[in-house]
C-alpha cells in the first residue's frame, strides 16, 4: 500500500491506486525515495504530476515524473493501466539492455 491506500493494480515498475479525491494515481516504482521537488502539469500525459530531479553523468539535472494524477472523469482505469504498461515495457527494455543476465 502506498500512502495508506490499497493498490488497484501493480506491475514490476509501477503502482496504480486511488487518490483521496477523484483521481487515479500512477506511481513510477523506479523513482521511490526520490524527493518531490514540484507538482506541475505534465505535457506528455496532460495531467498534474509530482516531479523530482535526477542528475546525469555530467551533473546536469533533469526533472522526472514520480506520480501522475489522472482525473477519473477523463481517464478510465483501463487507460491508466495502458499508460502504466508503457512504463513497464520501457523499463523492461532498459533492463534487458543493461542487465541481460538478470532477465
Amino acid at each position: 500500500m502506498q500512502q495508506g491506500r490499497p493498490f488497484i493494480k501493480k506491475g514490476q515498475f509501477y503502482f496504480i491506486y486511488e487518490g483521496n479525491d477523484s483521481n487515479l494515481i500512477l506511481e513510477d516504482k523506479t523513482k521511490r525515495g526520490l524527493e518531490v521537488r514540484e507538482r506541475s502539469f505534465d505535457d506528455k500525459y496532460g495531467v498534474e504530476a509530482e516531479k523530482g530531479m535526477i542528475h546525469d553523468g555530467d551533473g546536469i539535472g533533469h526533472r522526472v515524473g514520480i506520480r501522475w494524477y489522472f482525473p477519473k472523469a477523463k481517464y478510465s482505469l483501463q487507460r491508466v493501466a495502458e499508460i502504466a504498461e508503457e512504463l513497464e515495457s520501457k523499463y523492461s527494455a532498459i533492463r534487458e539492455l543493461t542487465c541481460p543476465d538478470d532477465v
